[in-house]
């Protein structure tokens, strides 16, 4: 016997922007699970900015994805076949063998979930997942973020951005200033999640349009963007100003390495922190984190937009689009209804 799957996988390193020759759709036959694996259906899968980096062959601080194989990426789903007592058939889990409509896993690869009333599952692959901690570490511990700092944030429309600013406003921020990339972006910031200021970056040059927004300055910068954001923001400091550095979205699909800030002479002068950082290495604050925003979300304090794109037929699709700023708030792909 065996399971019959639809899987994604990457035949061809891009070069730039990818493309759809880059990938292919296949069906594959796994075999039913052994002792201790779960058989399980995917609800939705996640895909990511950080992706892009996992289809180059380049070493980076996650292992490149091997041509011919599935590509992975975070998933929740349910159990419909169980060989371990551990996690029951029927249960909610996450795992990160995605990109596939059905994955056979050890069960002691998967994490069990709860839904949380009236809230979608996929929440845990944005701001109860990945994005929401990154957020939550890059502002509260690489940034060191304390009430009354005024907050920049690139990217500010996306999975991450979108939560950092809220997380900054929601622990007392003077100021939250956000960029994005369109102008019902700008206008979402402001009137739906709270940012004091938010401004289009196409609209200028990025120093001066931050310049307008926090006419002050900024303490605390969460870059996701790199390039001009990065040295708008050094410009933009107070004397110790502190940055929590995410991603550099702007030159993932580069050929030519992009150009560094030409600013950097700032970082002395006014005695600046900018620390680059992995998720991953901040575990240890998931509990803390769970309760924080679980709790924002029940109360209506926190708002969590998901782009939502059906099919695993669209899943390409959809990361592309996500490269190229055509989601507000985290990105995913639905592959099944949500039994929750």
């Amino acid at each position: 016997m065996s399971i019959s799957t639809r899987e994604w996988q990457l035949v061809r390193r891009p070069h730039g922007e990818p493309v759809a020759e880059d990938f292919r759709l296949v069906t594959m036959e796994r075999p039913d699970p052994a002792d201790g694996e779960v058989v399980v259906q995917t609800i939705a899968m996640s895909v990511d900015p950080y992706m892009r980096g996992r289809m180059s062959a380049a070493k980076s601080y996650a292992a490149s994805w091997e041509l011919g194989e599935t590509m992975q990426g975070g998933t929740v789903g349910q159990v419909v076949a169980s060989r371990s007592d551990a996690v029951p058939e029927g249960a909610l889990v996450l795992h990160g063998q995605g990109w596939r409509d059905v994955a056979v896993v050890p069960a002691t690869h998967v994490s069990v979930v709860e839904p949380l009333p009236g809230l979608p599952l996929s929440l845990y692959l944005g701001v109860l997942g990945m994005p929401g901690l990154t957020a939550y570490a890059g502002l509260f511990r690489l940034a060191d973020f304390r009430e009354g700092d005024a907050v920049f944030v690139s990217g500010a429309a996306g999975a991450v951005g979108s939560l950092v600013g809220q997380f900054a406003r929601l622990r007392g921020a003077s100021r939250v200033v956000g960029s994005a990339g369109t102008p019902e972006k700008v206008r979402w910031l402001q009137e739906e999640l709270g940012f004091s200021a938010a401004f289009d970056y196409h609209d200028g040059k990025v120093a001066d349009l931050l310049g307008a927004a926090a006419p002050d300055g900024i303490d605390v910068f969460f870059d996701n963007v790199g390039g001009e954001h990065l040295e708008a923001a050094i410009g933009a400091f107070r004397t110790y100003g502190r940055a929590a550095l995410c991603g550099s979205i702007s030159g993932y699909n580069a050929t030519t390495a992009p150009p560094g800030p030409r600013n950097l002479g700032f970082v002395v002068g006014k005695q600046l922190t900018l620390r680059g950082f992995i998720v991953g290495d901040h575990a240890d604050l998931r509990p803390e984190f769970v309760g924080a925003v679980s709790g924002w979300l029940q109360d209506g304090s926190l708002v969590a937009r998901e782009t939502v794109v059906d099919g695993l037929d669209s899943a390409v699709d959809a990361f592309r689009a996500l490269l190229s700023g055509g989601n507000t708030g985290k990105m995913v792909v639905r592959l099944a209804p949500d039994p929750s």
